[in-house]
C-alpha cells in the first residue's frame, strides 16, 4: 500500500471546492459544515507544504498550483469510480452518457445512433445536450461532443467532423422570390441566432455582398429555432453542413446557392483521461469518426 497518500477527506473536500469553486457549495453537497471544508483544506495544504487556494477579502480562488493538483485528483477519482464500476457489474450492459450540443445533437448525431446499437447491442446509451463548457458540467459523463480544439485539462479530445455554412430554405419560399445570385438575398428574410451572431455578415461578406440590406430580419435566441424556422419556410438561415444533409436530400430544406460554403469550427469529442481505454468509449470514437469520414465527401 502507498503510504504516501494525503488525507483522502481532506481530499474530497478539495475536490469539490475547486470544482465548485466555493467553500460553501463544497459543504453543501459533503453535507458538512463550511467549517468543516475549510479544515480539511487547511490540513492538506499543511500536508502537501503548498497553497491550493488564494485568499483574499473573504473569498478564495485557486492557485495555479492547485489548478494542476485538480486535474490529476480527479483523473485518480474518475480511475476508481471507472473500477468500482466494472468490478460491481461485470457482466451487465455498458452504459455510456453522451453529452451533445443540442442542435447536433438533434440533427446529425440522434438520427444515426439506431445504427451504434445494431453494431453494439450490449452498449446502453444516454444521450444528455448542453452547450456548457465541458469543465463546468453538473453531471459527469463518459464522451462529450463540443465544437473545437479546445482547451481541456484532464480530457482527452480528436476533432472528428468538420462543418461549413450555406444558405437554406425551403422550397416553398423560392415560389415567391427566386434566388439566383447572393444579391437576390434582399428580398428574403435572413433568419439569425444569438449564438452564432457574425455568421450571416461573414458569409455575405465572402459572398461580394457586405451591405446587402435584407427584406426582413428575424432574431432567435438559439440556433436550432431558426433552422426550424428555415424549414418552415419563415426565411432564409446560414444552414450547417453535412450536419444538415439528412433535410436537403428529404427535400425538406434546399440550397438556393453554390456557395461560398463557409468553414466554422468543426465538432471534437472529448473523454475524461481516466476512461480513455474504456472498450465501449473507443468503440464509440471510432464510430463517430467513421460516420464523420463517410459524409465528408457528400456533396449537396
Amino acid at each position: 500500500m502507498n503510504t504516501a497518500l494525503p488525507p483522502l477527506n481532506a481530499l474530497r473536500a478539495f475536490e469539490a471546492a475547486a470544482r465548485l469553486e466555493s467553500f460553501s457549495a463544497a459543504a453543501n453537497e459533503l453535507f458538512v459544515t463550511h467549517g468543516a471544508v475549510s479544515k480539511q483544506i487547511k490540513q492538506l495544504e499543511e500536508w502537501l507544504g503548498v497553497k491550493l487556494f488564494e485568499r483574499a477579502g473573504g473569498r478564495v480562488k485557486l492557485s495555479d498550483t492547485g489548478w494542476r493538483y485538480l486535474v490529476q485528483v480527479q483523473d485518480g477519482f474518475d480511475i476508481i469510480a471507472n473500477a468500482t464500476a466494472q468490478l460491481q457489474q461485470p457482466n451487465r450492459q455498458r452504459r455510456l452518457v453522451i453529452n451533445s450540443t443540442p442542435t447536433l445533437a438533434m440533427h446529425w448525431l440522434l438520427p444515426q445512433l439506431t445504427g451504434f446499437q445494431r453494431q453494439y447491442p450490449d452498449v446502453e446509451l444516454r444521450l444528455v445536450t448542453s452547450d456548457r463548457d465541458v469543465t463546468r458540467l453538473d453531471s459527469p459523463f463518459d464522451l462529450a461532443i463540443r465544437r473545437g480544439p479546445g482547451d481541456w485539462p484532464g480530457y482527452i479530445s480528436k476533432p472528428f467532423l468538420d462543418e461549413w455554412e450555406i444558405p437554406l430554405c425551403s422550397p416553398a419560399l423560392l415560389e415567391r422570390h427566386t434566388i439566383h445570385t447572393a444579391a437576390d438575398l434582399a428580398h428574403h428574410t435572413l433568419l439569425y441566432a444569438d449564438t452564432r451572431p457574425t455568421a450571416w455578415q461573414r458569409w455575405l461578406t465572402l459572398a461580394g455582398v457586405p451591405e446587402l440590406k435584407p427584406a426582413a430580419i428575424q432574431q432567435f435566441d438559439h440556433f436550432y429555432l431558426a433552422l426550424q424556422a428555415a424549414m418552415d419556410g419563415l426565411g432564409i438561415t446560414l444552414g450547417p453542413l453535412p450536419m444538415m444533409q439528412a433535410e436537403i436530400d428529404a427535400g425538406t430544406l434546399i440550397a438556393p446557392l453554390p456557395g461560398p460554403a463557409v468553414p466554422v469550427r468543426g465538432y471534437c469529442w472529448i473523454t475524461p483521461r481516466a476512461v480513455m481505454d474504456d472498450p465501449a468509449i473507443t468503440a464509440f470514437c471510432q464510430w463517430l469518426e467513421n460516420r464523420a469520414a463517410a459524409l465528408k465527401d457528400r456533396s449537396i
